[in-house]
């Protein structure tokens, strides 16, 4: 599983609209995403770049996706001079992705939220306008997690911010019902599944197994957790996003955790998600199909 990891990175002043380039589809911008096996269209499952796919298909920009092995990300974020900021407990880096580059303006942005506000300053009117629209996300989710998560302090638009650390602890405290069945790209899934191993101090990837009755309680859990989630998309019924018929960028953190979700439980438990709280994440997940396009 993929955690956000470094502020943006920018070789030059982030312009607005008004100064700078716009990407073409002969100069899109690039972004860094883990390879999966193939189809990468439908098995695509990190959350955090997923956050990023969302946000560029909202604003209608040009971008390419650059896949990169798992085993890989080190070496290639550190190629791009994009450097991590955050740690493990043991004190070693995390590196991660996404990452995007923007030939534009020559920046690269290193932090799915950063991604965000830099694309909403930058490109303020392109594809659906404002990814920060004013609203109140008071979900809170104060457990703690064994992985490096996104920073919300210091952070523009610091509701959004402390949201998108919450829904990431929320999810991430469930994401045994994952690890499993994560499709790894075939060549580098030893490489893969060892390093998830490392990372959390297990001593094999059988540890991750998550089975019958521990299974249930896990998956009780998260349906308790989406119960709570889902008061704050039912304030407006009109819906299927917190604002109704309006996507936000609190939208896109949400949909991009349930799009793990899609891509790693199996298909049987995905329908049980689907049919929790009268189908409201169902909703969602299905009305941001139309930002979900992997190119």
């Amino acid at each position: 599983m993929t955690k956000d990891t470094s502020p943006q990175t920018i070789t030059s002043p982030p312009p607005t609209m008004s100064t700078a380039s716009v990407p073409t589809d002969s100069n899109p911008i690039v972004f860094y995403d883990i390879a999966t096996r193939p189809p990468v269209e439908k098995n695509a499952y990190a959350p955090n770049p997923w956050k990023t796919r969302q946000t560029l298909n909202f604003k209608n920009l040009p971008y390419t996706t650059k896949w990169v092995a798992l085993p890989d990300i080190t070496k290639v974020r550190s190629s791009l001079h994009v450097p991590p900021c955050r740690k493990f407990a043991d004190g070693s880096d995390f590196f991660t992705l996404p990452i995007i580059q923007d030939p534009a303006t020559d920046s690269l942005v290193g932090d799915s939220f950063d991604i965000a506000v830099y694309l909403n300053k930058t490109y303020p009117s392109s594809g659906g306008g404002d990814l920060f629209p004013p609203q109140t996300l008071d979900f809170a989710y104060d457990v703690a997690v064994m992985v490096p998560l996104s920073d919300y302090k210091d952070k523009p638009f610091p509701a959004y911010a402390r949201f998108n650390a919450a829904i990431d602890a929320a999810f991430s405290t469930h994401v045994l019902l994952t690890v499993q069945n994560l499709p790894f790209e075939p060549s580098t899934a030893d490489e893969a599944k060892a390093e998830f191993v490392r990372r959390a101090g297990a001593s094999k990837w059988e540890d991750f197994a998550l089975e019958g009755e521990a299974r249930e309680k896990t998956k009780e859990s998260l349906r308790g957790m989406l119960g709570e989630l889902g008061k704050l998309f039912e304030r407006d019924a009109s819906g299927p996003y917190l604002l109704g018929s309006r996507p936000s960028y609190a939208d896109f953190i949400v949909g991009a955790w349930l799009r793990m979700l899609h891509a790693t439980v199996p298909a049987g438990e995905w329908e049980e998600v689907r049919g929790w709280h009268g189908g409201l994440f169902a909703r969602l997940f299905d009305a941001l199909e139309v930002f979900a396009e992997v190119k």
